[in-house]
């Protein structure tokens, strides 16, 4: 056992080290100001929008920066919060228009009607709400609960920190299940919920911001060929009995080479089904790619691999030629496969890695 054995002057030192600054409290005895003394305030109602009517609001990029917000009692107002945040709750809205940049957590909706939107989330809810129209990218399965009249889109928008903002919320573009909507309280013979038509636009249901707000300096678009998120079909089924499997190994452009084979791909009038980004083991490789296989899992350990689905007659061949003469000369590691001769679970309790 060691003793530890310190000079009264040391003690002083410490101890007048520690505050920032010093006051004299009504007893003479010094107080000190410490550095969280001197943090900025936060004030609650930065983070929030409450009982506003036919009105535009919202929040530009940078002034959330990953923190909680609200919206409350709202009534016919558009609504664009062009930043991340960690969770949105919107409670007892009507009539109103709401963009939401991509949220960390969840945003839930309760007791909301008449609302269109489009939301990037890590997990999407709604509870006691009637006819909302939501264009979602959602990573986790979309909640409904004892909800009516809700319709549902793949998110489609634009703006320049948007690419940006998805990486600080933690979620991927290429991971959504907006068609895969789970109903906590279905109604026999009936269904709560549907998907909104296939040419349906955002800017079909929520206006660009008005030219005099001061949101009109962001440069927005709903194109489905500018959205950051990929277009998918999902549970729209699939027009052909062709499919076709294209896995990006991981790599600093993973992103933009895979984004740059959709476009191609669906400008020959190809359709991009579905999409995910996710990690996958040595042995899936083996099962998944079989004699593909050989070489591969040097590339797993490198990270995710980005994995799409393209359907329409003759997509094999098709993506096949598009990857040698988009890829050709560099280091680009991708491989195409036909899901026709895909090796098939063998049990129900198999998990397949990529859909």
């Amino acid at each position: 056992m060691g003793c530890f054995f310190s000079r009264r002057s040391d003690r002083r030192d410490r101890a007048s080290s520690g505050p920032d600054d010093e006051a004299r409290g009504k007893d003479g005895v010094a107080v000190g100001r410490y550095s969280w003394d001197l943090r900025e305030k936060v004030d609650p109602k930065d983070y929030m929008l409450t009982g506003m009517k036919d009105v535009t609001a919202g929040r530009l990029p940078g002034k959330l920066n990953g923190q909680q917000f609200v919206i409350q009692d709202c009534e016919n107002c558009n609504i664009y919060v062009f930043d991340h945040s960690a969770t949105v709750n919107i409670d007892d809205c009507s009539n109103c228009r709401i963009v939401l940049g991509p949220v960390k957590g969840s945003v839930f909706f309760r007791d909301c009607k008449n609302v269109k939107c489009a939301v990037a989330c890590q997990q999407f809810r709604a509870r006691d709400c009637s006819k909302m129209d939501v264009f979602l990218c959602c990573s986790t399965q979309p909640i409904i609960e004892s909800s009516s009249g809700m319709k549902f889109g793949c998110f489609q928008y634009y703006y320049p920190e948007l690419t940006f903002h998805f990486k600080d919320a933690g979620l991927s573009i290429f991971n959504n299940n907006w068609s895969n909507v789970h109903d906590f309280s279905p109604v026999p013979g009936e269904s709560n919920w549907s998907l909104l038509p296939e040419d349906a636009t955002v800017l079909d249901y929520v206006p660009l911001p008005d030219a005099d707000s001061e949101f009109s300096t962001i440069r927005v678009s709903t194109e489905a060929g500018k959205s950051i998120v990929p277009l998918t079909r999902a549970a729209r089924g699939k027009g052909s009995d062709e499919s076709c499997l294209i896995v990006f190994f991981s790599d600093d452009y993973t992103t933009a080479n895979a984004r740059k084979l959709i476009d191609k791909a669906t400008g020959k009038g190809f359709v991009l089904i579905q999409t995910k980004e996710v990690s996958i083991r040595p042995e899936d490789v083996k099962r998944v790619f079989q004699s593909n296989a050989e070489g591969l899992s040097e590339f797993i350990t490198k990270g995710q691999v980005v994995a799409l689905e393209l359907n329409g007659d003759g997509v094999v061949e098709a993506c096949r030629r598009i990857a040698i003469e988009v890829f050709a000369g560099t280091k680009v590691r991708e491989i195409v496969l036909s899901l026709e001769f895909l090796p098939r679970p063998t049990s129900p309790r198999t998990v397949w890695p990529f859909f």
